[in-house]
């Protein structure tokens, strides 16, 4: 088995701890400061030690916490997979249905565009976005969904957080049907 690397580069916010960027250097790598020589070897100014001791205990916690929360994210995902092929028209799911991430789904709608689904369930009060999650800030078609071998257009990315409610993923296939068909008539599809 290879090397998983020798630098990652983390915010502690993505795991529940507070706004802090985190860099760990495997052992033996070497790097050099970009910024002004200081004799505090961190960085200037120093470590602000209890911010640093916040983010380990978050990333614990967080840690503790994955096995569960990624099988309830994946019994989520894996409803909505079902109902997304069972309820709407000319839709096809995106990915292996078993080998995948826990918490991400991403469909894509035949004669839409996919930034129309997304503000149409964003009027809705459901977040979510279009395309690949690299690709999510432009509006070219997905280098990666492509890649795949899926529709690029009419594309919508669900990623359920840790503390989703069922409730609230329900909702979202219970609305997704008739957000689809009214995005389709507005459009003439």
């Amino acid at each position: 088995m290879g090397r998983a690397g020798d630098v990652l580069v983390a915010d502690a916010g993505d795991w529940g701890g507070p706004a802090l960027g985190v860099v760990v250097t495997r052992a033996g790598v070497r790097r050099s400061p970009d910024w002004p020589e200081d004799e505090d070897r961190w960085s200037p100014g120093g470590v602000h030690v209890p911010v640093a001791l916040a983010a380990a205990v978050a990333l614990q916690e967080a840690a503790a916490g994955r096995a569960a929360a990624d099988a309830h994210r994946r019994g989520l995902v894996d409803e909505v997979r079902h109902r997304v092929a069972a309820e709407v028209p000319d839709v096809q799911v995106a990915g292996d249905p078993v080998d995948r991430l826990p918490h991400v789904v991403t469909f894509s709608c035949l004669y839409v565009d996919g930034e129309a689904i997304v503000e149409r369930l964003d009027r809705a009060g459901f977040g979510v976005g279009s395309g690949s999650a690299c690709t999510s800030s432009a509006l070219e078609p997905s280098h990666v969904l492509a890649a795949m071998g899926v529709l690029t257009q009419g594309n919508v990315r669900l990623s359920l957080p840790p503390d989703v409610e069922a409730t609230a993923v329900r909702r979202f296939c219970d609305v997704l049907p008739g957000a689809v068909t009214d995005v389709r008539a507005a459009l003439g599809a």
